[in-house]
């Protein structure tokens, strides 16, 4: 079951990153070594790698009406939510991911389950539809599994509370987030949720608390060649900054974020510094 729920996981990642899908066609999604299902979740995995999401959608339709296994249903529904979702098409995406949940259930595959609440609470925070929204984070936080897990959970309801104004439960949450990101996350995990940690420190006007959070990460970004999160946390921080009316550090804070988004030639980057600094002198 374990070896069974690893190989899944990596093929919705690889689903979704589009990877190794650009490698195949069509066309060479065969039966020949592979059963039929199988085929047919390769040949919507390239099509929508090729962005061809109508043509994946009736491949991973065809994928699940061939499934018997509740597990493999599980799959094809799962990406056939995700296939809606990227069309565009809501309903039929948040009813996907549902029945996702049934299959799941079915299956008694608990970390499917999880994804699936999860995958609904996105479809939702895109939509600005947040107290459904956080209300699926909520149900998929009771599902997750280890540290790791309810340290991502924790992260989708302190931004979903963050994004309802409520930045006292933001903080709350994203609280808890740091503490299991430092403990079992990764290094861009614990980056981010740093960052994050200090963003709803300001906003709750925890100003001392920020400025020490944000110092924290900027020198273990730069100790570790996080130039990304270096520049992330140093413009998170001239907004302390200027709450605590040191206008000239904040000024220099956001030209060293800039320098390294050019430095970096990361345009997305730069764009995010300029967007979130607008207006702040």
């Amino acid at each position: 079951m374990k070896l069974q729920v690893a190989l899944s996981l990596l093929v919705i990642s690889l689903f979704l990153n589009n990877s190794y899908a650009e490698n195949s066609t069509p066309d060479n999604c065969t039966e020949t070594n592979i059963q039929a299902k199988d085929a047919l979740i390769c040949q919507g995995r390239a099509l929508a790698a090729k962005d061809d999401f109508s043509g994946a959608l009736i491949k991973f339709k065809q994928a699940e009406t061939k499934s018997a296994d509740p597990f493999d249903k599980t799959i094809a529904t799962l990406l056939m939510g995700r296939t809606y979702n990227a069309l565009k098409q809501t309903e039929p995406a948040i009813a996907s991911f549902q029945q996702t949940i049934l299959n799941a259930r079915t299956a008694k595959n608990v970390a499917f389950e999880r994804i699936a609440y999860n995958s609904i609470g996105g479809v939702y925070a895109e939509n600005k539809q947040f107290t459904q929204a956080l209300e699926a984070y909520m149900q998929g936080s009771k599902l997750a599994a280890n540290d790791n897990e309810r340290g991502e959970s924790y992260e989708n309801v302190a931004l979903t509370y963050h994004n309802m104004n409520q930045h006292d439960l933001a903080l709350e949450y994203q609280l808890k987030a740091y503490l299991m990101h430092d403990t079992v996350g990764t290094l861009d995990q614990f980056a981010h949720t740093s960052i994050e940690l200090g963003r709803y420190q300001a906003l709750t006007k925890s100003y001392v608390s920020a400025e020490k959070t944000l110092n924290k990460i900027i020198k273990f970004a730069k100790d570790q060649g996080g130039a990304y999160y270096e520049a992330q946390g140093s413009y998170v921080l001239a907004k302390v900054k200027v709450a605590t009316g040191d206008a000239a550090a904040a000024k220099t804070l956001v030209e060293y974020a800039t320098s390294i988004a050019k430095s970096t030639n990361d345009k997305a980057l730069e764009e995010e510094i300029n967007q979130e600094t607008q207006g702040l002198f």
